[in-house]
C-alpha cells in the first residue's frame, strides 16, 4: 500500500467506476436544488433524490460522483477534537434499478484492495444481522473469512427514515492498529475505540417501509455507497485524523504561518487552528455555489462559520484580515477538481472581505459588551444570560446566538434561549407586520403530497392563451383533498392541461379563470409543488367543480404579456450590469410580476448616480433597437459555447432552454418573454440598495408602469412648481434661493436664542442654592433641547465661578438633562456623570459622563421635578 494524496485517491475512485460503465456526474451545488427538506448537501445520495424516488429520469441508471457535503450540526465540537469537520467530500456510486449486491460487493473490494492495494488483513466487514445473502457473497465470492464478517442489528447496519424506500447496509473497515485501539479485552469491529474506521458504506435499497410497520420487497432494487474522501485519505497517507490530510494540512499550515504558532504544542491553540482550517475550507465552496451571509437559512450558516474563523484568529492573535489568504490555499489544492474555485477566486476574495471587514467594525464592541455582562453575572453569582442581553448582541452586534452561547460556555455561563427566541419571535413579527399582511389561497404545503404520485399535468405552451379541453384531475378544497369544491372554497385545482406559466426562476405565476358547465374558479396564483405538480390556486367564485370535469382554463394574458415584458427587460439590465459594473456581477435573485421588476446581484458598493444612468441608457438603447428575442432548444455543451449566462448554483439538464435577445443577451431561463425588445417600451431604476454584504437589489418599471412613474413625478414637479413660485426651467435655482435664505434666517433665529437665553440666565441664576458649602444650579428650563442647555449651562458655568449645574428640559416629548461641574467642586467629589445617570432614570431615560460634564435622555417629562430632587440628594452625599 503506497502513500497517495487525496485528489489522487477521488481520480481513482471515478476512474474505477467508470470503468464499470458508470456514468461520472460533477458535483451538484451544494445548495438544494428543489429540495425545501435541506439547508445544505449534505450527502453523496441528497441530490440524486430525484431518480430514486422515481420523479426524474436519471441520465444513466449507473452514476459515479464525487459530491461536496456540509454537516454542521456538531459545529461545537469542531476544533475541541481532531474528528470534527463541516466540510467533506463523498465519494460514491449508485444504480437505479441496475446491479445490486453481487455486483457492488466484488467491485467495491476490488477497489480496495487492487486500486487502494489495502492488505487484505487490514480489513473486516460488517453486515445487518439478517441479510445472509450480502454474507454469502462476502464470503463465497469475494473470499473474506467468516471471522472477518460482523453481523450487526438494525442501528448500525439498516438504512431508513420513517416510510419508503429502505434496506440493508454492508461496511468496510480498516484495523489502524493495536496502538489506536482502547486495550480492552475483545475489543473488535463496532467499538467505541479508534481502531477500527469505517471508510465505506454500500446500502442496498431493497425495501418499502409501510406504515404498519411492516417490509415490502421494492420492485426496482437501488445501490447507494458512500465513501468520505477524507476518511480514506487518513488510510491511505496513514495520518491520524483529516486534519493531517496533504490538502487539509496546507491549509493548517498556512494558518499557523499567519498566526506565527505551531501546530501539536498547545490544545487551546489547536483548537483556533482546526476551527479556522475547516470553516474557511467550507466558506470558500459555500461561497463559489452562490450563498452569500445572511442572517437566516443556509446564508446564516455561512456567516456562523465565517465570524466563528474570525473569532479564533483574534484568539490567536491574528489581528488583520486574513481569510482571503486562507482561502487561496483552499482553491490552490482543490481548484483543479473544481475549476468553479478558480473561476470565481475574485467573487469568493469580495465576498469573504466584505463580511469580514463588517465583523471586525463589530466584534470589538460586542466583546466588550459580552465581557461587561460576563463580569455583571460573576458579581451577583448568576449562571444564565438572559434573552434580552444574547438578543442585544445577536441584533445589534452581529453576533451568531451560537457564538455567544460557545464564549459563555467556555467561561460556565448559559444562555436563557428560550427568552431569546421569544425575543426574535417578536422581531419577525414586527417585521411581518412592517410588510404588511399577505394571504395565501389553496393548501398548506404537506397536503400535496397526498396527491397521486404519477400525477402530471402538460403545460400547453407559452404562447397559449386557453385551453379550451383540459380536464379536472385533483382539487384540493380548503387544505384537504377533495373530488369537489363549491362557491366560497379556497382551492388548489390540478388539471391534465394547462396554459398557465408556474411560478419559477423568479417569474411569477399567471391570473386567469378556470370554468366547467357548473362553476367558474378565479386563479391567482399558480405554482409547481411536490413531484413538479402544477397547482392553480385561487377561489371557486360561483357554482361548483368536480374531479372529472372538462374545464376551460383562461390566462389573464394582459398580466402575462406585463409580466413577460418585465422579464425581458431583466435580461436586458443583467448584461447592461455586468457591462458598466464587471463581470463580477451574478445575479443572486429576482422578482418579475406585472407591476415591476426587482433583481439582486453580487456587487460590492453603491452604484454611483452615473452607473445607474449608464446602465438605464444601455437598456433603453436595446430596446429602441427592437432586437429579435428568439428561443431556442439547446445542448447544455452548445449553449455554454454561445455564452449563455446560467443562473448561480442552478441544476440543469442537457437540453436547457435559450433566450437570445439579438445577441446581446443570451440566458438559460424558463420563464415567459417578448418577440422582440421594443415590446418592453421604456425602462425606469427606481430604486437601488443594498440587502446584504456584498449584495445590491435593483427595482425597475417597463411600459405603463414606468409612464405611470413619468406622470406621476411630472405632477409632482408642477405642485413644487407652485409652492416655491417657479417654473420647471428656472425650479432648482429658487429652490438653491430659498435654501440659502433659510440659512440666513436660521443664523438670526441662533442669536436671538442666545439673546434670550442671556436673560433666562439671569433669571436662573436668581435661584441659586449652596449644598454642603458648594454653589449649586438646579433649574428646569422651557423647550430646549440638549444643544441648548449645554450653551445656558456654559453660561452659568462662567457666572458662577465655583459650583454645580443641572438644567433639565422637556421639548417634543423628549427629555434633556445636563450637568455641569467645575474643577474645583469635582476635586471635593462631584461627580456629574453618576448625578445625571441618577437623575436620568427618574425620567425613564439613561445617560452618563466625565466629571465635570454629562449629558443624558429621558422619555416622561412629568417627572423633571423629582429628577432635579433626585440630583440634589445625589449632590449631598458627593460632598458629604
Amino acid at each position: 500500500m503506497r502513500e497517495m494524496g487525496l485528489n489522487e485517491i477521488r481520480e481513482k475512485f471515478l476512474a474505477f467506476f467508470e470503468s464499470k460503465d458508470h456514468l461520472r456526474l460533477e458535483s451538484a451545488s451544494l445548495v438544494p436544488h428543489n429540495d425545501n427538506s435541506l439547508l445544505l448537501i449534505n450527502s453523496g445520495m441528497a441530490p440524486l433524490k430525484p431518480y430514486f424516488t422515481g420523479q426524474e429520469v436519471p441520465p444513466r441508471r449507473r452514476v459515479t460522483t464525487c459530491q461536496k457535503c456540509i454537516r454542521t450540526g456538531d459545529i461545537e465540537n469542531v476544533g475541541k477534537t481532531a474528528r470534527h469537520g463541516t466540510f467533506f467530500e463523498m465519494l460514491g456510486d449508485f444504480s437505479f434499478g441496475d446491479y445490486f449486491k453481487k455486483e457492488i460487493i466484488p467491485w467495491s473490494w476490488e477497489f480496495v484492495t487492487k486500486v487502494m492495494e489495502i492488505p487484505e488483513d487490514k480489513l473486516y466487514v460488517t453486515v445487518y444481522k439478517d441479510d445472509d445473502e450480502a454474507a454469502k457473497i462476502w464470503h463465497e465470492v469475494v473470499g473474506v473469512p467468516k471471522d472477518r464478517i460482523f453481523y450487526m442489528g438494525k442501528e448500525d447496519n439498516f438504512w431508513e427514515h420513517g416510510t419508503g424506500p429502505c434496506g440493508p447496509c454492508s461496511e468496510i473497515y480498516y484495523d489502524r492498529g493495536e496502538e489506536y485501539g482502547c486495550g480492552k479485552e475483545g475489543c473488535t469491529v463496532g467499538c467505541d475505540c479508534d481502531r477500527y474506521m469505517e471508510f465505506w458504506n454500500l446500502v442496498f435499497t431493497q425495501f418499502n417501509a409501510e406504515e404498519d410497520g411492516t417490509y415490502s420487497e421494492l420492485e426496482q432494487k437501488n445501490i447507494d455507497t458512500g465513501m468520505g474522501l477524507e476518511r480514506m485519505a487518513t488510510i491511505m497517507q496513514n495520518v491520524d485524523s483529516i486534519f493531517d490530510v496533504d490538502t487539509v494540512k496546507a491549509i493548517r499550515d498556512k494558518v499557523c504561518k499567519i498566526a506565527g504558532v505551531e501546530y501539536g504544542k498547545d490544545h487551546k491553540t489547536d483548537v483556533s487552528v482546526r476551527v479556522i482550517t475547516d470553516h474557511i475550507r467550507s466558506v470558500t465552496f459555500m461561497t463559489a455555489d452562490g450563498v452569500l451571509p445572511s442572517n437566516e437559512g443556509r446564508g446564516y450558516v455561512l456567516r456562523r462559520l465565517l465570524r466563528r474563523a474570525a473569532r479564533h484568529g483574534r484568539l490567536l492573535g491574528i489581528n488583520r484580515m486574513f481569510m482571503t489568504d486562507i482561502c487561496e490555499v483552499v482553491i490552490a489544492n482543490s481548484g483543479e477538481a473544481y475549476p468553479q474555485l478558480v473561476e470565481k477566486k475574485d467573487y469568493i476574495y469580495k465576498i469573504l472581505n466584505v463580511e469580514e471587514s463588517a465583523f471586525y467594525k463589530t466584534i470589538d464592541k460586542g466583546m466588550e459588551i459580552l465581557k461587561d455582562d460576563i463580569e455583571e453575572m460573576k458579581s451577583k453569582g448568576e449562571k444564565v444570560m438572559s434573552g434580552e442581553k444574547s438578543f442585544r448582541l445577536y441584533d445589534t452586534y452581529g453576533f451568531p446566538i451560537d457564538l455567544t452561547k460557545e464564549i459563555l460556555e467556555e467561561e460556565g455561563f448559559e444562555i436563557d434561549e428560550e427568552a431569546f427566541n421569544q425575543e426574535m419571535k417578536i422581531q419577525k413579527e414586527r417585521a411581518r407586520e412592517a410588510r404588511g399582511k399577505s394571504t395565501y389561497m389553496g393548501a398548506d404545503e404537506t397536503v400535496y403530497h397526498k396527491l397521486d404520485v404519477d400525477m402530471v399535468t402538460e403545460f400547453a405552451g407559452y404562447d397559449v392563451k386557453e385551453v379550451s379541453d383540459a380536464k379536472i384531475i385533483a382539487i384540493i378544497a380548503n387544505n384537504e383533498v377533495s373530488d369537489s369544491a363549491v362557491a366560497g372554497d379556497e382551492v388548489s385545482v390540478f388539471i391534465d392541461r394547462t396554459p398557465f406559466y408556474a411560478e419559477s426562476g423568479g417569474q411569477v405565476g399567471d391570473h386567469g379563470v378556470i370554468t366547467t358547465e357548473t362553476g367558474t374558479v378565479k386563479v391567482t396564483d399558480c405554482i409547481k409543488v411536490v413531484g413538479g405538480k402544477i397547482a392553480h390556486i385561487g377561489k371557486v367564485e360561483d357554482g361548483s367543480i368536480s374531479v372529472g370535469d372538462t374545464a376551460k382554463a383562461t390566462i389573464d394574458y394582459a398580466k402575462r404579456l406585463a409580466t413577460s415584458r418585465n422579464h425581458s427587460a431583466t435580461h436586458l439590465l443583467q448584461k447592461a450590469l455586468r457591462t458598466v459594473l464587471g463581470t463580477h456581477v451574478e445575479q443572486a435573485g429576482s422578482y418579475v410580476d406585472a407591476e415591476r421588476l426587482r433583481f439582486d446581484f453580487t456587487h460590492f458598493s453603491a452604484m454611483t448616480p452615473d452607473e445607474i444612468k449608464e446602465v438605464e441608457r444601455l437598456v433603453n438603447e436595446k430596446i429602441f433597437e427592437n432586437l429579435d428575442i428568439t428561443i431556442t432548444q439547446e445542448n447544455i455543451e452548445d449553449a455554454r459555447k454561445m455564452g449563455a449566462m446560467a443562473l448561480f448554483g442552478e441544476k440543469y439538464g442537457n437540453v436547457v432552454r435559450v433566450v437570445n435577445m439579438g445577441g446581446y443577451s443570451v440566458e438559460l431561463c424558463g420563464g415567459a418573454h417578448l418577440k422582440n425588445t421594443a415590446q418592453v417600451g421604456t425602462f425606469k431604476i427606481i430604486s437601488e440598495n443594498g440587502v446584504a454584504a456584498g449584495v445590491r437589489r435593483i427595482e425597475a418599471l417597463t411600459g405603463t408602469e414606468a409612464l405611470k412613474h413619468f406622470q406621476v413625478q411630472e405632477e409632482q414637479l408642477k405642485t413644487v412648481c407652485g409652492i416655491v413660485k417657479a417654473t420647471p426651467d428656472n425650479m432648482v435655482k429658487r429652490i438653491e434661493t430659498l435654501v440659502a435664505e433659510q440659512k440666513e434666517l436660521s443664523k438670526e433665529l441662533e442669536k436671538l436664542k442666545t439673546k434670550m437665553a442671556g436673560g433666562a440666565v439671569s433669571e436662573i441664576l436668581n435661584g441659586k442654592k449652596e449644598i454642603n458649602g458648594v454653589n449649586a444650579v438646579l433649574a428646569k428650563v422651557k423647550e430646549a433641547d440638549g444643544n441648548a442647555l449645554r450653551t445656558m449651562g456654559d453660561q452659568l458655568k462662567e457666572k458662577l465661578g465655583s459650583g454645580v449645574i443641572v438644567l433639565g428640559s422637556g421639548k417634543d416629548g423628549k427629555v434633556s438633562l445636563v450637568v455641569m461641574a467645575t474643577d474645583d467642586v469635582v476635586k471635593k467629589g462631584v461627580h456629574a456623570g453618576n448625578i445625571i445617570k441618577a437623575a436620568a432614570a427618574v425620567c425613564g431615560g439613561g445617560g452618563g459622563g466625565r466629571p465635570n460634564m454629562a449629558q443624558a435622555g429621558g422619555k416622561d417629562a412629568s417627572k423633571i421635578g423629582e429628577a432635579l430632587v433626585k440630583a440634589e440628594e445625589v449632590i449631598k452625599e458627593q460632598i458629604k
